[in-house]
């Protein structure tokens, strides 16, 4: 047994009211689990999301927030043969909560950590990376001089995307909604930046086509949704692919289906997390690739900011009033 200190979501709500830290008793790892110190955490926006009940996973309340993290393997179960004590490691915590000093996870949610990456750097590490792989490599089978439109760009997965997009070969287009934020994108590899908003307004679609010589992106990545998708058809390529990653925005989209059957493109789904459950070999290759690159120093997330344990319920809101570029980590030391 051990004492920990938590963020917990007791009830939900539309502010956080509920969102407290809190001191838990954990028990020890059973056969195949594993204690972690944790040592860094992502914050993601389902995080806030969860708060509200508003993402498609509803752990039971009470929970503790944080989806992923990193730290130091303190115990291991039993049966434990993937890490040993003492292993530094990147883990999981959907439904157990990485916001947390001390965490007891799954074996199988646990992965070792890249030499290459910082403790806020590999925290950040797997949910963006694994989402732009399987979006672009296994959906979205995106080629090596492609135009590849990434929105919401100046975030954790948009970032994410960028930086693979431009190692696998593709003419790289980024956009969001705040010019000084995009200069960053350039750094992780765009070759260009377009506003999404003007005065309020979306339209990309002149630029985007100007960019591809009048023909259009041959794959978007879109974890923004709502009025960015719906311009987004109109600046699609013939035969293109339209990356469906999330609703960041708020809105979840409709479209008439006589749009794809006209321009001849395909609208893909992706969850990450689901193709490598559905497809458990295909999700381990997934993983081996992302780390080598991680190891190669090809892939490797920018962190804007870090809090405290204390402050996570801040660096929740910091996230919603979209001020973060790349990623947002809370630190346990």
């Amino acid at each position: 047994m051990i004492q920990t200190k938590a963020l917990v979501c007791s009830e939900l709500s539309e502010d956080m009211s509920h969102v407290q830290i809190k001191t838990l008793t954990l028990s020890d790892p059973k056969d195949h689990e594993v204690l972690i110190k944790v040592k860094a955490a992502s914050v993601n926006f389902p995080d806030l999301l969860m708060t509200k009940g508003m993402y498609q996973h509803k752990p039971e309340l009470p929970f503790v927030l944080g989806m992923e993290g990193s730290g130091v393997v303190k115990k291991i179960g039993k049966k434990v043969v993937k890490v040993r004590e003492g292993d530094e490691i990147t883990f999981g915590a959907m439904g157990k909560g990485a916001f947390s000093e001390y965490v007891v996870v799954g074996e199988n949610s646990v992965e070792t950590k890249s030499s290459q990456l910082s403790f806020s750097e590999a925290a950040s590490f797997q949910t963006a990376y694994l989402t732009a792989y399987v979006s672009l490599v296994r959906r979205g089978n995106l080629l090596k001089g492609e135009n590849l439109l990434v929105h919401g760009a100046t975030g954790g997965v948009g970032m994410a995307a960028v930086q693979l997009g431009k190692h696998l070969g593709a003419n790289v287009i980024a956009t969001g909604t705040s010019q000084k934020k995009l200069e960053h994108t350039l750094k992780w590899g765009a070759d260009h930046t377009i506003l999404t908003h003007v005065d309020g307004v979306v339209n990309f679609r002149n630029e985007v086509k100007e960019i591809t010589d009048g023909k259009g992106a041959d794959v978007i990545y879109d974890p923004v949704g709502g009025d960015v998708f719906d311009h987004s058809v109109r600046c699609i390529n013939w035969g293109g692919r339209i990356l469906v990653v999330g609703f960041a925005s708020g809105r979840i989209p409709n479209i008439g289906i006589n749009m794809p059957l006209i321009k001849g493109f395909s609208i893909i789904g992706v969850r990450a997390g689901e193709f490598g459950r559905r497809d458990p070999e295909k999700g381990i290759e997934n993983n081996i690739a992302i780390r080598k690159l991680a190891d190669e120093g090809v892939l490797k997330p920018y962190v804007c900011r870090e809090f405290s344990l204390e402050e996570a319920k801040k660096s929740i809101e910091f996230l919603s009033e979209r001020k973060l570029i790349g990623k947002v980590v809370i630190t346990m030391e």
